[in-house]
């Protein structure tokens, strides 16, 4: 259907002609199979990154704290290094991960999201911590 509507469907006024590369239909199908996560951001890295409060990230597996920030600084290479370092991927010491209102930040980055995080119905927040004395 995608590469070539009308021959799907005869006799159609669809303007849509298809799409003859068979990259794009893939990449459109790839789409609709993953998972789209909703993340609050810190004032800092929505500045950095030039977002809005709230950005969306697709995963193709569970939603888990790594692939949340793999998926962030793939999409947003400005961000890489900020939320994690480098070379350790350990968190940074002055950022925290919030689930569901619940401060994760120190669980196993791998360790499956609630399933309002999974499901888009709740954000997942990034948060730089508040130090000093």
């Amino acid at each position: 259907y995608l590469k070539d509507p009308r021959a799907k469907i005869p006799g159609t006024k669809m303007v849509f002609p298809g799409l003859p590369n068979e990259k794009d239909v893939d990449n459109i199908i790839a789409t609709t199979k993953t998972t789209m996560i909703r993340v609050v951001l810190p004032h800092h890295l929505r500045t950095l990154a030039h977002v809005g409060e709230e950005i969306q990230v697709h995963l193709n597996g569970s939603a888990t704290v790594r692939a949340i920030i793999d998926a962030i600084e793939e999409k947003y290479p400005m961000l890489r290094g900020t939320i994690r370092d480098h070379e350790t991927k350990k968190r940074r010491p002055l950022v925290r991960f919030f689930a569901c209102g619940e401060d994760i930040s120190h669980d196993p980055l791998d360790t499956p999201l609630p399933d309002p995080i999974g499901k888009g119905t709740e954000p997942f927040f990034i948060m730089g911590a508040i130090a000093g004395g």
